[in-house]
Formats: C-alpha cells, sequence, structure tokens
C-alpha cells in the first residue's frame, strides 16, 4: 500500500491549541523566574502534549466531537494541569545552560 496518495496534512490534534491556549494564559501570570527561549517554551508544550490525551480529527464533524471533548471539566483540568507540571519540570530542568 502506498500512503503518499492519502493526504494527512487534514490529521490535526486539537489538544495542540488547547495546550497552546493554556500555556499562554499560565505564563502571562507566571512570577518565578523561567526562561522563555523557543527551545523552552517548545518543552514545556511537548511535555504537556505527551501527558494528556490527544483529541485527533479529520473533519468538521471530528472537530464537533473534539470541541464536546474539550467542555468536559475533567479534560479541561487535565490540560492545566499538565501545562503547569511542565512549566515547573523545564523551569527546575532547562535544555541548556542558564546565563
Amino acid at each position: 500500500m502506498a500512503l503518499e496518495q492519502y493526504n494527512f496534512e487534514v490529521l490535526k490534534n486539537e489538544a495542540e491549541s488547547l495546550v497552546i491556549k493554556e500555556l499562554d494564559r499560565q505564563l502571562e501570570s507566571y512570577t518565578l523566574p523561567l526562561c522563555y527561549c523557543n527551545d523552552c517554551i517548545l518543552d514545556m508544550a511537548a511535555m504537556a502534549l505527551n501527558s494528556i490525551k490527544p483529541l485527533y480529527r479529520v473533519s468538521l464533524l471530528g472537530s464537533l466531537y473534539t470541541a464536546a471533548a474539550m467542555d468536559e471539566k475533567k479534560y479541561a483540568s487535565s490540560v492545566r494541569d499538565a501545562v503547569f507540571n511542565a512549566i515547573e519540570k523545564v523551569r527546575k530542568n532547562p535544555s541548556h545552560e542558564i546565563s
């Protein structure tokens, strides 16, 4: 089977946008010293995404399903917690030397 014939670009993880929005929200009010370089911010997002349930969709109908899942308090709470934990972990252990 030749997978080149399929359009995998329409496969979207809606959790990415939720994590990015939550990361932005939490970083705006973060008061402890923190590195805001590209690597650290991407590490935070990746770490948070790796610890929550993905919400993949391929169609508009799929986006309606994921919108319903996003409204669940348990999922929203897991996103908030995952982002908070990722910020703390990267703050304490950045992938580079802090000067």
